[in-house]
């Protein structure tokens, strides 16, 4: 089973993605900003296949986050999908030189953020 990470600060996003994903039969850890996410990360003991991260949010945004996961020097590369309301082309283009694997524009459907996660983690296998 794989396990993923999101970081999201909206309590509505949370539940909506806990329940997409857990019904695909997916492990979900949720953390809501950046500092909690910064702490998962630098746990020693951590080991998710992928991190979902809002850019927006409170103590660390989402490119911090992508910056940190893409530092870490873990042995296996994590993929990271970003998630913005904001869907300008900017925002995008700074996620992908930043490392992004994908990019889901809110509001999330539920077809789409499963093909993307699916094929994120077969891709990283």
């Amino acid at each position: 089973m794989s396990k993923i990470l999101l970081v999201e600060d909206d309590e509505l996003m949370q539940k909506i993605v806990d329940k997409i994903l857990r019904k695909e039969g997916f492990e979900l850890e949720i953390v809501k900003n950046g500092k909690e996410a910064f702490q998962k990360l630098e746990a020693t003991d951590y080991d998710y296949d992928l991190i979902i991260t809002d850019i927006m949010m409170p103590y660390a945004n989402g490119f911090e986050i992508l910056s940190k996961v893409k530092t870490l020097g873990k042995e296996k590369t994590i993929p990271v999908i970003i998630v913005s309301n904001a869907g300008n082309e900017d925002i995008v283009l700074e996620g992908f030189k930043l490392g992004a694997d994908d990019f889901l524009k809110k509001p999330i459907i539920p077809g789409e953020l499963i093909i993307r996660v699916k094929r994120l983690l077969l891709q990283n296998k």
